[in-house]
């Protein structure tokens, strides 16, 4: 199915109602492969129907599959190496003598949001295992959400096919941390057990969520505009500790968020610590 003229204005607008996701002109193309066979799978003969469909908001089937099948993004493990590494050997050890000084020597909350299929934080939960080893004892919970139900299913199943396990940049923890199982590979149950799911619209408010000692909020505020970038960099951050670190894209700058956003790079990665006392400067 083709859009017409106009269609490309009011498929923009429904997107962007639906999902905060905004897309320019260019992106004709993701409307016409994504959702042209979901508008001819329903019986619309044109865009024009689907907007109107979507409208006034009587399938909610019809509108899930439409909001998942725009925000479903490819993702692997480790994505980009360099945020696990800043993980790894920056922000856990910094996090858990924050913990230590607060009491709670062996309790972490992390989050992981647009987590697509699971790849993150699953990462993060072998991550965790390669820090602290021996997690009896500890009250560990990694938090993956995202605004596609689909996606979360199939994060929710640890199940991955045999391709998956060589597009990694750390091969050495594919091995470790899966068992093949079925046709593919399946997470370990001691990474599995650490990590929960659920469905989250990152554009809606964030209550109850949190507090957190780390949040990955990566490759996602891309498809946001900018004001509501802002807004959601700023609710994410009010679910952090005050020694709390957030992880963003490689591409992605919170320059215009706040003045309490100032880069660090660790690792080869940027990350921000919102909540930290700023450092004086003489």
């Amino acid at each position: 199915m083709q859009l017409r003229t106009g269609e490309m204005a009011l498929m923009r607008q429904m997107v962007l109602q639906l999902a905060g996701v905004s897309l320019d002109d260019s992106k004709g193309y993701l409307i016409e492969s994504r959702l042209g066979p979901i508008a001819e799978k329903a019986g619309c003969t044109n865009f024009n129907e689907l907007y109107f469909r979507l409208r006034y908001g009587t399938e909610p089937a019809l509108t899930q599959q439409v909001v998942d099948a725009i925000t479903t993004h490819e993702t692997i493990f480790f994505r980009d190496g360099a945020p696990f590494d800043a993980l790894q050997f920056k922000l856990l050890p910094e996090v858990l003598d924050a913990r230590e000084r607060m009491g709670q020597p062996k309790k972490l909350r992390i989050w992981s949001a647009a987590c697509s299929t699971g790849q993150e934080p699953y990462s993060i939960g072998m991550i965790l295992h390669e820090v602290i080893g021996d997690l009896a004892g500890w009250d560990i919970s990694i938090l993956g959400t995202d605004i596609s139900k689909s996606t979360l299913e199939q994060a929710e199943q640890a199940m991955f096919p045999d391709h998956d396990m060589a597009r990694t940049s750390r091969p050495q923890m594919m091995t470790k941390y899966f068992e093949k199982a079925g046709g593919g590979h399946r997470v370990v149950e001691k990474v599995r057990k650490l990590v929960q799911f659920r469905q989250l619209n990152l554009v809606a408010p964030l209550a109850g969520l949190g507090p957190f000692d780390v949040v990955f909020l990566r490759n996602v505020l891309i498809y946001f505009e900018a004001e509501t970038r802002k807004q959601i960099v700023q609710r994410v951050a009010g679910t952090l500790l005050p020694h709390g670190w957030l992880v963003v894209g490689a591409s992605e700058n919170l320059i215009d968020a706040g003045p309490q956003f100032q880069p660090q790079t660790h690792c080869r990665a940027t990350v921000y610590q919102p909540g930290a006392e700023p450092v004086s400067r003489k």
